[in-house]
Protein backbone atom coordinates (compact mmCIF):
# COMPACT_ATOMS: atom_id res chain seq x y z
CA UNK A 1 0.00 0.00 0.00
CA UNK A 2 1.41 3.37 -1.03
CA UNK A 3 1.75 6.35 1.26
CA UNK A 4 -1.18 8.07 -0.47
CA UNK A 5 -3.38 5.07 0.32
CA UNK A 6 -2.64 4.97 4.01
CA UNK A 7 -5.24 6.27 6.41
CA UNK A 8 -4.30 9.60 7.98
CA UNK A 9 -5.56 8.20 11.28
CA UNK A 10 -3.97 5.17 12.93
CA UNK A 11 -6.85 2.92 13.92
CA UNK A 12 -6.35 -0.15 16.11
CA UNK A 13 -6.55 -3.67 14.74
CA UNK A 14 -10.25 -4.20 13.91
CA UNK A 15 -10.58 -7.37 15.98
CA UNK A 16 -9.00 -5.72 19.02
CA UNK A 17 -11.29 -2.76 18.38
CA UNK A 18 -14.33 -5.05 18.29
CA UNK A 19 -13.33 -6.60 21.60
CA UNK A 20 -12.86 -3.15 23.15
CA UNK A 21 -16.27 -1.99 21.96
CA UNK A 22 -17.89 -5.21 23.21
CA UNK A 23 -16.39 -4.64 26.67
CA UNK A 24 -17.70 -1.08 26.69
CA UNK A 25 -21.17 -2.14 25.60
CA UNK A 26 -21.57 -5.15 27.94
CA UNK A 27 -22.75 -3.19 31.02
CA UNK A 28 -25.07 -1.04 28.89
CA UNK A 29 -27.13 -3.56 26.92
CA UNK A 30 -30.31 -2.78 28.90
CA UNK A 31 -29.78 0.94 28.41
CA UNK A 32 -29.33 0.44 24.66
CA UNK A 33 -32.53 -1.57 24.41
CA UNK A 34 -34.56 0.95 26.42
CA UNK A 35 -33.13 3.81 24.38
CA UNK A 36 -34.16 2.16 21.08
CA UNK A 37 -31.05 3.48 19.35
CA UNK A 38 -27.37 3.55 20.21
CA UNK A 39 -26.37 6.28 22.64
CA UNK A 40 -24.21 8.66 20.62
CA UNK A 41 -21.16 8.07 22.80
CA UNK A 42 -21.22 4.36 21.86
CA UNK A 43 -21.57 5.14 18.16
CA UNK A 44 -18.72 7.66 18.47
CA UNK A 45 -16.60 5.07 20.31
CA UNK A 46 -17.06 2.70 17.37
CA UNK A 47 -16.09 5.52 15.01
CA UNK A 48 -12.92 6.34 16.94
CA UNK A 49 -11.97 2.66 16.71
CA UNK A 50 -12.40 2.77 12.92
CA UNK A 51 -15.19 0.19 12.84
CA UNK A 52 -17.41 2.30 10.58
CA UNK A 53 -14.53 2.62 8.11
CA UNK A 54 -13.95 -1.05 7.33
CA UNK A 55 -15.20 -0.72 3.74
CA UNK A 56 -14.24 2.89 2.98
CA UNK A 57 -11.42 3.07 0.37
CA UNK A 58 -7.95 3.49 1.79
CA UNK A 59 -7.38 6.58 -0.35
CA UNK A 60 -10.17 8.29 1.61
CA UNK A 61 -8.86 7.25 5.01
CA UNK A 62 -10.70 3.95 5.24
CA UNK A 63 -9.49 0.46 6.08
CA UNK A 64 -10.67 -1.23 2.84
CA UNK A 65 -10.74 -4.55 4.63
CA UNK A 66 -11.29 -8.11 3.50
CA UNK A 67 -15.02 -8.89 4.09
CA UNK A 68 -13.95 -11.62 6.51
CA UNK A 69 -12.84 -8.86 8.87
CA UNK A 70 -16.43 -7.61 9.03
CA UNK A 71 -17.61 -11.15 9.83
CA UNK A 72 -15.25 -11.45 12.79
CA UNK A 73 -15.92 -7.92 14.02
CA UNK A 74 -19.71 -8.28 13.93
CA UNK A 75 -19.60 -11.75 15.50
CA UNK A 76 -17.53 -10.57 18.45
CA UNK A 77 -19.80 -7.62 19.17
CA UNK A 78 -23.05 -9.57 18.61
CA UNK A 79 -22.09 -12.13 21.25
CA UNK A 80 -22.59 -9.25 23.69
CA UNK A 81 -25.17 -7.06 21.93
CA UNK A 82 -26.87 -7.64 18.59
CA UNK A 83 -28.02 -4.03 18.19
CA UNK A 84 -24.52 -2.59 18.45
CA UNK A 85 -23.16 -5.20 16.05
CA UNK A 86 -25.95 -4.43 13.59
CA UNK A 87 -25.23 -0.69 13.63
CA UNK A 88 -21.51 -1.31 13.16
CA UNK A 89 -22.07 -3.48 10.09
CA UNK A 90 -24.56 -0.97 8.65
CA UNK A 91 -22.01 1.80 9.07
CA UNK A 92 -19.31 -0.34 7.49
CA UNK A 93 -21.34 -1.43 4.46
CA UNK A 94 -22.73 2.07 3.93
CA UNK A 95 -19.16 3.32 3.76
CA UNK A 96 -18.47 1.35 0.59
CA UNK A 97 -20.59 3.94 -1.26
CA UNK A 98 -17.47 6.13 -1.17
CA UNK A 99 -15.94 3.85 -3.80
CA UNK A 100 -18.64 4.96 -6.28
CA UNK A 101 -18.23 8.72 -5.76
CA UNK A 102 -15.92 11.29 -7.36
CA UNK A 103 -12.94 11.90 -5.05
CA UNK A 104 -14.03 15.38 -3.96
CA UNK A 105 -17.44 14.12 -2.86
CA UNK A 106 -16.04 10.97 -1.26
CA UNK A 107 -13.68 13.09 0.83
CA UNK A 108 -16.47 15.51 1.76
CA UNK A 109 -18.87 12.79 2.92
CA UNK A 110 -16.49 10.19 4.33
CA UNK A 111 -13.19 11.97 4.93
CA UNK A 112 -13.79 12.89 8.57
CA UNK A 113 -12.65 9.91 10.69
CA UNK A 114 -15.70 10.42 12.91
CA UNK A 115 -18.19 10.33 10.04
CA UNK A 116 -20.92 7.70 10.29
CA UNK A 117 -23.09 6.70 7.35
CA UNK A 118 -26.37 4.82 7.25
CA UNK A 119 -28.67 4.00 4.42
CA UNK A 120 -31.41 1.94 2.80
CA UNK A 121 -30.96 0.75 -0.79
CA UNK A 122 -34.65 -0.05 -1.34
CA UNK A 123 -36.00 2.46 -3.90
CA UNK A 124 -38.63 4.05 -1.69
CA UNK A 125 -37.87 7.49 -3.07
CA UNK A 126 -38.54 9.22 -6.36
CA UNK A 127 -36.09 11.58 -8.04
CA UNK A 128 -36.44 13.93 -10.99
CA UNK A 129 -33.63 15.57 -12.91
CA UNK A 130 -32.96 19.13 -11.79
CA UNK A 131 -30.32 21.86 -11.92
CA UNK A 132 -29.65 24.14 -8.98
CA UNK A 133 -27.14 26.98 -9.13
CA UNK A 134 -25.77 25.48 -12.33
CA UNK A 135 -25.20 22.11 -10.61
CA UNK A 136 -26.94 19.11 -12.19
CA UNK A 137 -28.69 16.76 -9.81
CA UNK A 138 -32.05 15.54 -8.62
CA UNK A 139 -35.02 16.69 -6.58
CA UNK A 140 -35.80 13.80 -4.24
CA UNK A 141 -38.84 12.89 -2.19
CA UNK A 142 -39.29 9.65 -0.30
CA UNK A 143 -39.74 7.76 2.94
CA UNK A 144 -37.67 4.72 3.87
CA UNK A 145 -38.05 2.01 6.52
CA UNK A 146 -35.34 0.13 8.44
CA UNK A 147 -33.04 3.14 8.70
CA UNK A 148 -30.66 1.35 11.07
CA UNK A 149 -28.13 3.65 12.70
CA UNK A 150 -29.69 6.76 11.18
CA UNK A 151 -30.02 8.54 14.53
CA UNK A 152 -26.22 8.41 14.92
CA UNK A 153 -25.29 9.19 11.31
CA UNK A 154 -23.78 12.27 9.72
CA UNK A 155 -24.80 11.08 6.24
CA UNK A 156 -28.01 9.18 5.48
CA UNK A 157 -28.66 7.50 2.13
CA UNK A 158 -31.85 6.32 0.46
CA UNK A 159 -32.52 4.56 -2.81
CA UNK A 160 -34.65 6.48 -5.31
CA UNK A 161 -36.09 5.65 -8.71
CA UNK A 162 -35.11 8.15 -11.37
CA UNK A 163 -38.22 9.40 -13.15
CA UNK A 164 -38.22 10.79 -16.67
CA UNK A 165 -40.26 13.70 -17.99
CA UNK A 166 -43.13 11.30 -18.59
CA UNK A 167 -43.18 10.32 -14.94
CA UNK A 168 -42.07 6.78 -15.68
CA UNK A 169 -38.89 5.23 -14.23
CA UNK A 170 -35.81 5.47 -16.39
CA UNK A 171 -34.23 2.11 -17.17
CA UNK A 172 -30.68 1.14 -16.27
CA UNK A 173 -28.48 -0.65 -18.86
CA UNK A 174 -29.06 -3.85 -16.87
CA UNK A 175 -32.75 -3.80 -17.81
CA UNK A 176 -34.09 -2.76 -14.41
CA UNK A 177 -35.45 0.63 -13.27
CA UNK A 178 -32.62 3.03 -12.47
CA UNK A 179 -32.16 3.25 -8.69
CA UNK A 180 -29.61 5.64 -7.26
CA UNK A 181 -28.45 5.97 -3.67
CA UNK A 182 -29.08 9.57 -2.75
CA UNK A 183 -26.73 10.92 -0.10
CA UNK A 184 -28.29 13.41 2.28
CA UNK A 185 -26.74 15.36 5.12
CA UNK A 186 -28.38 14.34 8.38
CA UNK A 187 -29.99 17.77 8.81
CA UNK A 188 -31.85 17.33 5.49
CA UNK A 189 -33.66 14.24 6.79
CA UNK A 190 -36.70 13.92 9.03
CA UNK A 191 -36.57 10.93 11.37
CA UNK A 192 -39.88 9.37 12.43
CA UNK A 193 -40.16 7.59 15.77
CA UNK A 194 -41.42 4.25 14.42
CA UNK A 195 -38.95 1.73 15.88
CA UNK A 196 -41.05 -0.03 18.51
CA UNK A 197 -40.19 -3.66 17.87
CA UNK A 198 -39.56 -7.08 19.37
CA UNK A 199 -35.83 -7.40 18.72
CA UNK A 200 -32.73 -5.48 17.64
CA UNK A 201 -34.44 -2.78 19.68
CA UNK A 202 -31.34 -0.62 20.04
CA UNK A 203 -30.59 -0.22 16.33
CA UNK A 204 -32.76 2.86 15.88
CA UNK A 205 -34.01 1.41 12.59
CA UNK A 206 -36.64 4.08 12.31
CA UNK A 207 -38.35 5.48 9.21
CA UNK A 208 -36.75 8.53 7.64
CA UNK A 209 -38.06 10.96 5.07
CA UNK A 210 -37.06 13.77 2.72
CA UNK A 211 -39.31 16.11 0.79
CA UNK A 212 -38.13 17.82 -2.39
CA UNK A 213 -34.45 17.82 -1.37
CA UNK A 214 -31.85 18.67 -4.01
CA UNK A 215 -29.02 16.14 -4.35
CA UNK A 216 -26.10 16.86 -6.72
CA UNK A 217 -25.57 14.17 -9.35
CA UNK A 218 -22.12 13.53 -7.88
CA UNK A 219 -23.81 12.36 -4.66
CA UNK A 220 -26.29 10.06 -6.36
CA UNK A 221 -24.59 6.74 -6.99
CA UNK A 222 -25.93 3.70 -8.79
CA UNK A 223 -24.56 0.69 -6.94
CA UNK A 224 -25.54 -1.43 -9.96
CA UNK A 225 -24.62 0.60 -13.05
CA UNK A 226 -21.77 2.85 -11.86
CA UNK A 227 -18.24 1.49 -11.74
CA UNK A 228 -16.54 1.67 -8.34
CA UNK A 229 -12.83 1.94 -7.68
CA UNK A 230 -10.94 -0.98 -9.21
CA UNK A 231 -10.02 -2.60 -5.92
CA UNK A 232 -10.70 -6.18 -4.76
CA UNK A 233 -13.22 -5.19 -2.09
CA UNK A 234 -15.45 -3.40 -4.57
CA UNK A 235 -15.72 -6.47 -6.78
CA UNK A 236 -18.15 -7.73 -4.14
CA UNK A 237 -21.76 -6.74 -4.83
CA UNK A 238 -23.47 -4.45 -2.37
CA UNK A 239 -26.17 -7.03 -1.71
CA UNK A 240 -23.60 -9.72 -0.98
CA UNK A 241 -21.77 -7.53 1.52
CA UNK A 242 -25.04 -6.59 3.19
CA UNK A 243 -25.92 -10.27 3.49
CA UNK A 244 -22.48 -11.00 4.95
CA UNK A 245 -23.09 -8.45 7.70
CA UNK A 246 -26.49 -9.88 8.59
CA UNK A 247 -25.07 -13.41 8.68
CA UNK A 248 -22.20 -12.31 10.91
CA UNK A 249 -24.58 -10.75 13.44
CA UNK A 250 -26.75 -13.87 13.44
CA UNK A 251 -23.75 -16.15 13.96
CA UNK A 252 -22.54 -13.95 16.81
CA UNK A 253 -25.96 -14.11 18.44
CA UNK A 254 -25.92 -17.89 18.13
CA UNK A 255 -22.46 -18.13 19.67
CA UNK A 256 -23.58 -15.87 22.50
CA UNK A 257 -26.61 -18.09 23.09
CA UNK A 258 -24.51 -21.24 23.25
CA UNK A 259 -22.11 -19.56 25.69
CA UNK A 260 -25.01 -18.41 27.87
CA UNK A 261 -26.64 -21.85 27.90
CA UNK A 262 -23.39 -23.64 28.74
CA UNK A 263 -22.83 -21.25 31.65
CA UNK A 264 -26.41 -21.76 32.83
CA UNK A 265 -26.43 -25.54 32.42
CA UNK A 266 -23.79 -26.24 35.03
CA UNK A 267 -25.74 -24.55 37.78
CA UNK A 268 -29.35 -25.17 36.80
CA UNK A 269 -31.39 -28.19 37.85
CA UNK A 270 -34.68 -28.25 35.93
CA UNK A 271 -37.87 -28.39 37.97
CA UNK A 272 -38.85 -32.00 38.65
CA UNK A 273 -35.34 -33.31 37.99
CA UNK A 274 -32.50 -34.24 40.28
CA UNK A 275 -29.87 -33.74 37.58
CA UNK A 276 -28.25 -30.45 36.55
CA UNK A 277 -29.17 -29.44 33.01
CA UNK A 278 -25.67 -30.29 31.80
CA UNK A 279 -26.20 -33.94 32.75
CA UNK A 280 -29.46 -34.34 30.85
CA UNK A 281 -29.31 -36.15 27.51
CA UNK A 282 -31.59 -33.59 25.82
CA UNK A 283 -29.22 -30.76 26.75
CA UNK A 284 -26.22 -32.67 25.47
CA UNK A 285 -27.96 -33.46 22.17
CA UNK A 286 -29.15 -29.91 21.56
CA UNK A 287 -25.88 -28.21 22.46
CA UNK A 288 -24.09 -30.53 20.05
CA UNK A 289 -26.61 -29.77 17.32
CA UNK A 290 -26.26 -26.04 17.90
CA UNK A 291 -22.46 -26.27 17.73
CA UNK A 292 -22.66 -28.20 14.46
CA UNK A 293 -25.15 -25.76 12.99
CA UNK A 294 -23.07 -22.69 13.82
CA UNK A 295 -19.67 -24.12 12.93
CA UNK A 296 -20.78 -25.67 9.63
CA UNK A 297 -22.71 -22.60 8.51
CA UNK A 298 -19.77 -20.39 9.42
CA UNK A 299 -17.35 -22.67 7.58
CA UNK A 300 -19.47 -22.43 4.43
CA UNK A 301 -19.63 -18.66 4.75
CA UNK A 302 -15.85 -18.41 5.22
CA UNK A 303 -15.24 -20.70 2.25
CA UNK A 304 -17.39 -18.58 -0.07
CA UNK A 305 -15.90 -15.27 1.06
CA UNK A 306 -12.33 -16.53 0.77
CA UNK A 307 -12.97 -17.94 -2.72
CA UNK A 308 -14.46 -14.64 -3.91
CA UNK A 309 -11.68 -12.62 -2.25
CA UNK A 310 -9.01 -14.73 -3.96
CA UNK A 311 -10.70 -14.24 -7.34
CA UNK A 312 -11.08 -10.50 -6.78
CA UNK A 313 -7.38 -10.18 -6.01
CA UNK A 314 -6.25 -12.42 -8.87
CA UNK A 315 -8.70 -11.42 -11.61
CA UNK A 316 -10.09 -8.05 -10.61
CA UNK A 317 -13.60 -9.51 -10.65
CA UNK A 318 -15.78 -12.21 -9.19
CA UNK A 319 -18.13 -14.49 -11.08
CA UNK A 320 -21.88 -14.97 -10.93
CA UNK A 321 -21.11 -18.27 -9.21
CA UNK A 322 -19.21 -16.43 -6.46
CA UNK A 323 -22.10 -14.00 -6.01
CA UNK A 324 -24.58 -16.85 -5.95
CA UNK A 325 -22.61 -18.71 -3.30
CA UNK A 326 -22.27 -15.61 -1.11
CA UNK A 327 -26.03 -15.02 -1.10
CA UNK A 328 -26.74 -18.69 -0.41
CA UNK A 329 -24.12 -18.96 2.34
CA UNK A 330 -25.34 -15.81 4.09
CA UNK A 331 -28.99 -16.81 4.03
CA UNK A 332 -28.13 -20.33 5.17
CA UNK A 333 -26.01 -18.93 8.01
CA UNK A 334 -28.92 -16.85 9.29
CA UNK A 335 -31.25 -19.85 9.13
CA UNK A 336 -28.75 -22.14 10.90
CA UNK A 337 -27.95 -19.52 13.55
CA UNK A 338 -31.64 -19.00 14.24
CA UNK A 339 -32.14 -22.74 14.74
CA UNK A 340 -29.21 -22.79 17.17
CA UNK A 341 -30.60 -19.84 19.14
CA UNK A 342 -34.01 -21.49 19.31
CA UNK A 343 -32.47 -24.67 20.68
CA UNK A 344 -30.61 -22.80 23.39
CA UNK A 345 -33.59 -20.64 24.30
CA UNK A 346 -35.79 -23.71 24.71
CA UNK A 347 -33.17 -25.55 26.75
CA UNK A 348 -32.95 -22.61 29.11
CA UNK A 349 -36.54 -23.25 30.16
CA UNK A 350 -38.18 -20.65 32.35
CA UNK A 351 -34.86 -18.87 32.89
CA UNK A 352 -34.83 -17.83 29.23
CA UNK A 353 -37.86 -15.56 29.50
CA UNK A 354 -36.46 -13.22 32.14
CA UNK A 355 -34.97 -9.89 31.14
CA UNK A 356 -31.83 -10.83 33.07
CA UNK A 357 -31.11 -13.67 30.63
CA UNK A 358 -29.24 -12.91 27.40
CA UNK A 359 -31.06 -15.88 25.86
CA UNK A 360 -34.32 -13.94 25.54
CA UNK A 361 -32.55 -10.99 23.91
CA UNK A 362 -30.61 -13.16 21.46
CA UNK A 363 -33.84 -14.98 20.62
CA UNK A 364 -35.69 -11.74 19.85
CA UNK A 365 -32.77 -10.22 17.98
CA UNK A 366 -32.10 -13.15 15.66
CA UNK A 367 -35.76 -13.47 14.73
CA UNK A 368 -35.85 -9.82 13.66
CA UNK A 369 -32.71 -10.40 11.57
CA UNK A 370 -34.49 -13.21 9.71
CA UNK A 371 -37.01 -10.69 8.38
CA UNK A 372 -34.45 -8.77 6.32
CA UNK A 373 -35.10 -9.14 2.59
CA UNK A 374 -31.45 -9.96 1.89
CA UNK A 375 -31.76 -13.26 3.78
CA UNK A 376 -35.38 -14.12 3.06
CA UNK A 377 -36.53 -17.43 1.59
CA UNK A 378 -36.62 -15.74 -1.83
CA UNK A 379 -32.83 -16.09 -1.84
CA UNK A 380 -33.15 -19.86 -2.09
CA UNK A 381 -35.41 -19.49 -5.13
CA UNK A 382 -32.92 -17.14 -6.79
CA UNK A 383 -29.88 -19.30 -6.13
CA UNK A 384 -31.81 -22.46 -6.93
CA UNK A 385 -32.61 -21.13 -10.40
CA UNK A 386 -28.92 -20.63 -11.00
CA UNK A 387 -27.99 -24.11 -9.79
CA UNK A 388 -30.64 -25.55 -12.11
CA UNK A 389 -29.50 -23.54 -15.10
CA UNK A 390 -32.77 -21.62 -15.38
CA UNK A 391 -32.41 -18.18 -17.09
CA UNK A 392 -32.20 -15.64 -14.28
CA UNK A 393 -31.73 -11.87 -14.00
CA UNK A 394 -28.67 -11.62 -11.73
CA UNK A 395 -28.61 -7.83 -11.46
CA UNK A 396 -29.76 -7.93 -7.85
CA UNK A 397 -27.65 -10.95 -6.88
Amino acid sequence: MSKTERSAVAFPDPLSAADELARAVAPRVDEIERNRFLPQDIADHAARLGLHRLFIPAIYGGLEANPMVLVEVAERIARVDGSTAWCVFIGATSGMTAAFLPPEDAHAVFGDPMSIAAGVFAPRGQARHAVEGGVPGYRVTGRWQWGSGSRNASAIMGGALILGDDGKPEMAPEGVPQNRMMIFAADQVTLHDTWNVSGLCGTGSTDFEVKDVFVPATRAASLISDKPLARPLYCFPTFGLLGIGIAAVALGLARGSIDALVELAGGKTPQGSSKPLALRAKAQLDVSEAEALVRSARAYLVETIEAAWAAANADGSITVEHRRDIRLATTHAVRAATRAVDLMYTLGGGTSVYKTSPLQRHFRDVHVATQHMMVSDATFELTGRLFLGVPTNTTML
